[in-house]
This record gives structure tokens, sequence and C-alpha cells, in this order.
């Protein structure tokens, strides 16, 4: 791994741990660029670095998260993150009303960086769980495992 890639690395590992997990959003005036493009925003999100703090403070109203990195993988300006977020539903979401009930998310983001710092996301994002359990799909068999 280049040095350019440890630094983007570290950059994106303070992303999850200090803004998603510790909500100190005033870190991503420092990580990311003003002009940061998000290519799947929420709605209402607006685009910039104060889109991102937008996203987060979401997140975190309605799950409470804590986010795990499972893989992370650098290749020049890119750094991709299999996560996991668990939490608990406890802030509306997207219509969905608090349920109390613990959730668990997986996903995939990619995340290029200029000059190391945050420019743009693309993300993928499981959200089967958390439809099961506010009761839009059915609930996972008996005895089926957690990935």
């Amino acid at each position: 791994m280049t040095a350019n890639e440890d630094r983007n690395v570290q950059t994106v590992l303070r992303l999850y741990e200090e803004a998603g997990n510790e909500g100190r959003l005033e870190v991503l005036d420092e990580i990311a660029r003003p002009d940061h493009v998000e290519h799947n925003p929420f709605p209402q999100q607006s685009q910039g670095v104060e889109g991102l703090k937008q996203r987060i403070s979401m997140i975190r109203a309605a799950f409470n998260p804590t986010f795990t990195i499972e893989h992370i993988i650098a290749q020049g300006d890119k750094v991709a993150v299999m996560w996991t977020n668990q939490g608990t539903h406890m802030g509306e979401w997207f219509g969905f009303p608090p349920t109390g009930k613990s959730v668990t998310t997986h996903g995939v983001d990619i995340h290029l960086l200029r000059e190391g710092h945050l420019a743009e996301h693309w993300d993928v994002v499981d959200t089967t769980d958390f439809l099961a359990k506010v009761g839009v799909l059915p609930g996972a068999p008996a005895g089926a495992g957690s990935q």
C-alpha cells in the first residue's frame, strides 16, 4: 500500500469512527471537501460537506449506530469499505416510526478522495433486516443464521 493509500484509509476510518460512531460532525470539516458529491443522496439531503453532515445526523438520529468495518481496500484515490451497522431503531426513518427494535444493516461504500479529503461517495446498502423488523418484509425463517 502506498503512503497516499494509507492516508486515504485513515481518513475513511475517521469518517466511520469519529463521525458515524461518535457523532463528531466537526471532523467532516477537516476530512471532507466542501464540494463533496453524494451519488446516492437521501431524500432532502443536500450536497457538499453540509450534506454529508445531514446524512450522518439522520442515520444517528434514527438508529444510534455502531459501524464495524468488515473489509477495507484502497487502490489509488479510491477506498472501498464493507461495513456492518448495528443499532436500535429509535427515531423516524423515511416515514417509519421508531420501533425500539435492534437492527443490523450491511453495506458497501466507495469513497473517492482528492488530496487526502473525501470528495465523492457511492453506496449499496442492504436494508432487508430493517424492513423485516418494521413489518414490511417477512422475518427470517426460524434457525436462519445472520450474516
